[in-house]
């Protein structure tokens, strides 16, 4: 990797072989969401995960109801969060972050599934892009998905997915 990349390298000791990951994506932002939804999607591929399902609700606000679903269903181990909200010049961003983060660790410390948090929260489009997949390759979607593995196997270690 070049200096300054700050790709999420796939651990080597990782792998997705046998766990369903649930992904819940927001709507809006659409180009910005597509891209971390790639970044979800290759480190998926790169650990051969299979996905059972994918979510799509009309914002950030929504994301935790949507991964509750998915944590409640049975049928996955962990839930992979993507969506962006960019704050421009309102203050409604605040709420929508702070409520979409306070849900999705609630829901995660509630039900015990792990819930991983790739929702960008950003000032504008360029520092949304540069955590999609800009210039260095950063992607949040791809940090979120190789988290939910790595907690997934924890949760099954220690938790109550191994019981």
């Amino acid at each position: 990797m070049a200096s300054g990349d700050h790709r999420a390298a796939v651990p080597d000791n990782l792998s997705g072989v046998g766990l369903n990951i649930g992904l819940v994506r927001a709507r809006g932002n659409d180009q910005i969401v597509d891209r971390l939804a790639d970044g979800v999607e290759r480190a998926f591929s790169a650990l051969r995960v299979t996905r059972t399902v994918e979510i799509v609700v009309p914002g950030c606000l929504e994301i935790p109801l949507g991964a509750k679903y998915l944590a409640e269903s049975g049928q996955v181990d962990a839930v992979v969060c993507i969506g962006a909200a960019i704050r421009y010049e309102t203050t409604h961003y605040d709420l929508v972050v702070g409520e979409c983060g306070r849900g999705i660790q609630e829901l995660q410390m509630r039900s015990g599934v792990p819930v991983t948090f790739g929702v960008l929260a950003v000032e504008d489009e360029a520092q949304a892009t540069a955590k999609s997949d800009g210039p260095d390759g950063h992607n949040v979607g791809h940090e979120a998905a190789l988290g939910a593995v790595e907690m997934a196997r924890l949760a099954q270690k220690w938790g109550k997915l191994g019981k």
